[in-house]
């Protein structure tokens, strides 16, 4: 299976994120110092998917931005000599072939994917949702593209939650597969029966959640078009993926790597020190300063705690 393009439903508000994403787009927000965009299409570039489909809202031209040349800074850089810097800025802007689309009313995540339809076109495609941040060794979009080749239907990201949490996700209930369909790779293949976006926990088929990576077939965009509202009166991706699996099969994959829900706080905050650790230009140092950090945080509850004995 060829997939040559990826879609990214970006009109999001990010209210969670406020007021840091009062005046800017949550993807825009950095993860040490790369916005959670860029880090989301390196990730499609690096398992070999080159175009991607910006959908945007009004108020989100920044986004489009990003990825845009700016000339005047890099002449600056370019003559102050700051070549680092310089291929930081160039290398945004040739990553990847990037279109954009507007989504012009928050209908749901499926109304976006919809909106993308004329830049896809008839063939399978990507979507990546950049608020979940997923780090491995393999790409989480190469492992969902490797399932999705070897059995020529759609594969969708899942992840075990807490079952008190399946009310904030959308979950899915599963079949085993045969010895013979399970991908060489160290994640867990299923073959998804149903899906239920956001169910209360005592009704939920299972604790597999869906994670904001799928590989879909172009028949995904008109089985949208005939789905009806569902959940918070939105247009949800579970309800015209139901539609999609009356006809034809549809995977899940439990995949390797660490997640990170970007689009709340602490998993913005844990994804930051993580990424931090893992550069050796400022790994080292930043792991000095959190041990010396919890050192003087552990010294100062000790004496806290002796006084009060005293």
């Amino acid at each position: 299976m060829k997939v040559r393009r990826a879609v990214f439903p970006v009109a999001g508000r990010g209210t969670r994120m406020l007021p840091a994403t009062k005046a800017l787009p949550k993807v825009l927000l950095p993860v040490v110092d790369r916005p959670l965009i860029q880090v989301g299409v390196e990730e499609v570039v690096a398992a070999g998917v080159n175009e991607v489909v910006l959908v945007t809202a009004s108020g989100q031209q920044a986004i489009e931005d990003h990825f845009d040349a700016v000339p005047l800074l890099e002449a600056t850089l370019a003559a102050e000599r700051k070549q680092d810097l310089l291929e930081a800025v160039r290398q945004a802007t040739e990553l990847a072939t990037v279109m954009s689309v507007r989504q012009h009313e928050p209908r749901g995540l499926a109304d976006a994917v919809l909106a993308a339809a004329p830049l896809v076109g008839d063939e399978p495609f990507v979507v990546v949702l950049p608020d979940d941040m997923i780090c491995g060794a393999v790409p989480c979009t190469r492992q969902l593209l490797d399932v999705a080749t070897a059995h020529n239907a759609g594969v969708i990201a899942l992840q075990r939650v807490p079952r008190a949490e399946t009310d904030r996700y959308g979950i899915v209930a599963t079949e085993p597969v045969g010895a013979g369909e399970r991908p060489p790779g160290a994640g867990v293949l299923h073959r998804i029966v149903d899906l239920v976006e956001k169910p209360d926990p005592a009704e939920a088929p299972s604790t597999l959640a869906i994670v904001g990576r799928y590989v879909l077939p172009p028949r995904i965009f008109p089985l949208i078009e005939q789905t009806p509202p569902g959940y918070g009166g939105e247009i949800q991706l579970p309800d015209a993926l139901r539609l999609l699996l009356a006809e034809q099969p549809l995977y899940g994959y439990e995949f390797t790597g660490r997640r990170f829900d970007c689009g709340q706080l602490l998993g913005h905050l844990q994804a930051n020190v993580s990424m931090a650790l893992d550069r050796p230009d400022i790994g080292p140092a930043f792991a000095a300063f959190l041990r010396e950090t919890l050192a003087a945080m552990a010294a100062g509850n000790a004496t806290g705690a002796s006084k009060e004995q005293a």
